[in-house]
C-alpha cells in the first residue's frame, strides 16, 4: 500500500497550536463592527479661535485732539475701566461707523485739514 503524504497530513488529528488557530477565526464575526459611543457635550474640545491680525501704523493729529485720548483715558480709569489709547480709538471708529453719511459730511467737514509731517531718518 503506497500512502501519500499529504493525505496522511489530512487524516492526522489537529494538534493544540492548529486547533487555537481555529478557534480565534471562529470567534471573530465577520460582519459586525463595535458601535462608537456618541461623545457627549462636555467631552467635545472648545474651537480654536483665530488669531486677529493687527497692523500697527502712524498718523497725524492736531496735538489738541491727541490731549482728548488722554481726557477720555482718564475719564475711563477713574469710573474703574482702564483702558489703552488704541482701545479709545477703536471705540472711536466704531461709534463712526454707525453715522449716517449726512452725519459723517457734518462730522468730517468740521475737522481742521492736518498735513502730514514725518521726521527725518538719520
Amino acid at each position: 500500500m503506497v500512502t501519500d503524504k499529504t493525505s496522511l497530513a489530512a487524516k492526522e488529528p489537529a494538534t493544540p497550536a492548529t486547533a487555537k488557530r481555529t478557534v480565534k477565526r471562529a470567534a471573530k464575526p465577520a460582519t459586525e463592527k463595535p458601535v462608537k459611543a456618541t461623545p457627549k457635550l462636555a467631552d467635545k474640545k472648545p474651537e480654536k479661535t483665530r488669531k486677529v491680525k493687527v497692523v500697527r501704523d502712524s498718523f497725524t493729529m492736531p496735538q489738541e485732539e491727541y490731549k482728548e485720548i488722554a481726557k477720555i483715558k482718564d475719564a475711563c480709569r477713574k469710573a474703574g475701566l482702564p483702558v489703552k489709547k488704541s482701545e479709545v480709538l477703536r471705540a472711536g471708529l466704531k461709534v463712526l461707523g454707525e453715522l449716517n453719511m449726512a452725519q459723517m459730511k457734518r462730522l468730517l467737514a468740521g475737522l481742521k485739514k492736518v498735513k502730514a509731517v514725518r521726521s527725518a531718518k538719520p
